[in-house]
């Protein structure tokens, strides 16, 4: 089996990145398996913003539900689906792993949960066949990013086992800040500074001020009122395995002047 090399934080924005063509992040997240990563992985875990649980959870199950976790979009989107096979043995690999390496006592296993937005939005776009086995891991918004980034640490010998390692969150996340004034591409200044300071921190493999963001970010409260957004990055961060892991940024764009697409990938350098 072939080592997946390089673990992932991708920015999912709106729903509407499902069904908008104009959005820049729709033709990045299309383009994946061309520019991005070309290799089939054996099997994906994702970290979604959107499964926030007082635990770790996995979910087990045979094949993927799609859930619809949003409201008040067009109808088209409820009528997507992304079912996608499960992966029972690699989430009782991530639970291993988490109790083992990563020291905890206590990952659940939810047998009923399919696939959030933040999860079949994406790869719907990325690996539109759904034919790669899919397990998603929840966040605990309960606690830090430092949490996180050791969790991903425990998840990194899946690198080894062909599991490609996703976050998906978004490096902005402030709902109430969205602009319908501001066309696509386009944002504030709060935001951007935020976003910019990430891309920075990232870049220059200033991890531990990424995982202190709350306290060291321009922002950081507008940019992230709460925090499960950007765990996934901590996550995808300590899943390269290497504190000297190198950071680079493979998309970025805007959305309603505050959403940013911003996406990262992690190389080890062992």
């Amino acid at each position: 089996m072939e080592r997946v090399n390089q673990t992932f934080f991708l920015s999912h924005g709106s729903p509407t990145l499902s069904i908008d063509d104009t959005l820049e992040a729709r033709q990045f997240f299309k383009s994946w398996t061309h520019k991005v990563l070309p290799h089939k992985p054996k099997s994906i875990l994702v970290i979604s913003a959107h499964w926030d649980t007082k635990f770790p959870s996995v979910n087990a199950v045979l094949r993927n539900s799609t859930i619809h976790d949003f409201y008040g979009f067009p109808d088209p989107m409820y009528k997507l689906k992304y079912e996608a096979p499960g992966a029972i043995e690699l989430g009782k690999r991530v639970k291993e792993l988490l109790m083992g390496q990563g020291g905890m006592k206590r990952v659940d296993e939810d047998t009923k949960r399919g696939l959030d937005h933040g999860a079949w939005v994406p790869l719907m776009l990325m690996y539109p066949e759904a034919d790669i086995p899919i397990c998603q891991l929840s966040v605990q918004s309960n606690q830090s990013g430092s949490y996180h980034y050791n969790m991903g640490k425990a998840l990194a010998p899946l690198k080894d086992e062909g599991v490609l390692i996703i976050g998906s969150g978004s490096a902005t996340h402030n709902l109430r800040k969205l602009d319908f004034n501001i066309t696509n591409g386009s944002s504030v200044p709060w935001a951007l500074e935020f976003d910019h300071w990430l891309r920075d921190s990232l870049l220059q493999g200033r991890y531990g001020d990424v995982n202190e963001w709350a306290d060291k970010a321009p922002n950081a409260k507008t940019a992230h009122p709460s925090p499960e957004h950007l765990y996934p990055l901590h996550v995808a961060m300590g899943a390269a395995g290497d504190d000297n892991a190198k950071a680079e940024q493979i998309h970025t764009s805007w959305q309603l002047g505050t959403l940013s697409y911003s996406s990262y990938s992690f190389t080890s350098s062992l």
